[in-house]
């Protein structure tokens, strides 16, 4: 034979052998394809049987549409694979879940609660809620268990605070406005003169009320301090003595704010002698720090199951820079005058927890009602991740409002800070087991240098009629809970409408008609 014609049966023979294999590699693939398909089919038959209806029933049913929402994955390796192959971003929060975080899961909570999370994924009606229907927990807080028994990834655990509530049904965070324990300021020195000092300028079942609080944050518009240099050209400076601190526990304070427009009153030393005053009495401050890392700290709480944030900043001073911010290494407070960073802070809060409450210093010193610049940040915030505003500042009890969904409370006003007669407020942020997060006005009046709560039926009645006035097209329930207009709750809850209730108070005068000045002492 010639080599031509061997060089022609040779490439025949390796055109048939490239065809063979080529065919045998379809095979391979088809193969591969049906029997991946029959497993596939296999695990939702497994998962679909329902009140005893035949695997082949439920693999038919599943070619056709979805397992159905009543289905039951009964094997927990399969558990293990659907969830981990079906479970979007969102479904874990970003956390790094995989079969060891899954095992932990069960061996904790029970494989029921994994084969309730795997029938959601099935069902395709995947919510981060879920977590927290199968393990009475949402995964934010599972996964800082998971880290906390495994020992790994610390970080997650910083400035995470785990509250014992008192309550199984619901988590109660509550809030006051300025109080004042500056030396030689008037609700000092009528503190100083009364036979049982603090215990004197409260009544008793507000003090109470705020023991009872899950959470006591105060916003403490001062500092403590036996040093620095009060800064030059500022109307008022505000320093008390560091005993003064230990005062705090009256109050069952659990967190102070110092991102306020009086921090750095007595400069650096003073802002840096008030975190060690705070320090000592075991008390966390947060809204202000040596360094702009820890004046921006986001502080965890894990109550009831869920991890509710709280981040704090001020926009005040807006047309003066008396008070300092803090940078990469000098201490001062966080501001929000410029929002940028303070956006960041709550939008890393967003990520890492179920509720965000933004603190804010801002506003207008003796307005009652809230000005453009607190609607426009307030707005903001609530963009960024916020899902509830407490607000302090302008030395007045400012009204309320919704952005969507959101409560905003503009400014609680004077806690204990003059000798005017004006209202004030514990505002409470009440988030139940069912997820619901509500703003709480407790009514509270200053008078005579003496902060009480009001229990007089008539009393409260007037304290919420002049509230809803200053407010934004919302109700107030009888207990104070407010309400936005579009929900259920509106009709059948709401006792006074924002939209009728009306007030003759006005921001120069306190309550007995006396004229006031903007931080609310009488003239």
């Amino acid at each position: 034979m010639s080599k031509q014609c061997e060089g022609d049966v040779e490439g025949k023979k390796n055109h048939r052998m490239g065809n063979a294999l080529v065919v045998t590699a379809f095979i391979v693939l088809l193969c591969g394809i049906l029997f991946q398909d029959h497993l596939s089919k296999a695990i939702i038959a497994n998962a679909g049987e329902i009140d005893g209806t035949e695997s082949v029933e439920a693999t038919e049913e599943a070619e056709m549409t979805a397992v159905d929402s009543t289905s039951e994955v009964t094997d927990l390796e399969d558990a293990f694979s659907i969830i981990l192959q079906g479970a979007t971003r969102e479904y874990i929060a970003g956390y790094a879940v995989d079969e060891a975080f899954l095992m932990w899961v069960s061996s904790n909570y029970g494989r029921e609660a994994i084969l309730q999370l795997a029938c959601g994924v099935i069902d395709g009606e995947m919510s981060v809620t879920d977590w927290d229907e199968a393990t009475g927990e949402s995964i934010h807080v599972l996964w800082l268990r998971y880290c906390q028994d495994n020992g790994f990834m610390s970080y997650q655990l910083e400035n995470v605070q785990w509250l014992d509530c008192k309550s199984e049904e619901e988590a109660v965070f509550s809030f006051t406005g300025d109080f004042n324990f500056a030396e030689d300021w008037d609700t000092t020195k009528y503190m100083d003169e009364q036979e049982n000092g603090i215990y004197d300028c409260f009544s008793d079942d507000l003090l109470q009320l705020m023991n009872e609080s899950d959470l006591m944050v105060v916003n403490n518009e001062f500092v403590y301090s036996d040093g620095g240099t009060p800064v030059a050209g500022k109307a008022y400076t505000f320093k008390a003595d560091l005993k003064r601190a230990e005062l705090l526990h009256v109050f069952g304070t659990d967190l102070a704010n110092l991102a306020n427009n009086h921090a750095y009153d007595y400069g650096d030393e003073g802002l840096c002698d008030t975190f060690e005053a705070l320090n000592e009495e075991n008390i966390q401050y947060m809204g202000a720090g040596r360094d702009i890392a820890e004046a921006s700290k986001i502080m965890y709480y894990v109550a009831n199951g869920k991890k509710i944030a709280i981040v704090s900043a001020t926009e005040i001073e807006r047309y003066s820079n008396y008070t300092k911010e803090a940078t990469a290494d000098s201490s001062g407070v966080l501001k929000t005058l410029d929002p940028t960073l303070f956006l960041e802070v709550i939008k890393e809060a967003e990520v890492n927890s179920d509720y965000v409450i933004a603190m804010v210093h801002w506003g207008t010193e003796g307005n009652i009602f809230a000005d453009a610049s607190q609607k426009n940040l307030a707005r903001q915030f609530v963009e960024a991740g916020a899902d509830a505003i407490i607000g302090g500042h302008p030395h007045r009890l400012q009204g309320a409002a919704f952005i969507g969904d959101v409560p905003v409370a503009f400014s609680l006003g004077n806690f204990w800070f003059t000798d005017a007669t004006l209202y004030t407020s514990v505002a409470q942020i009440v988030i139940s087991n069912n997820g619901d997060l509500q703003l709480k006005y407790v009514p509270c009046l200053q008078k005579d240098l003496t902060t009480s709560l009001i229990t007089d039926t008539n009393e409260k009645g007037e304290f919420y009629n002049y509230l809803a006035s200053i407010s934004y097209d919302l109700g107030i329930g009888e207990d104070g809970t407010i309400y936005h207009r579009n929900t259920e709750e509106f009709d059948s809850s709401v006792i006074y409408d924002s939209n009728t209730c009306i007030t003759a108070v006005t921001g120069g005068q306190d309550n007995e008609g006396y004229t006031i000045d903007v931080v609310g002492i009488r003239k």
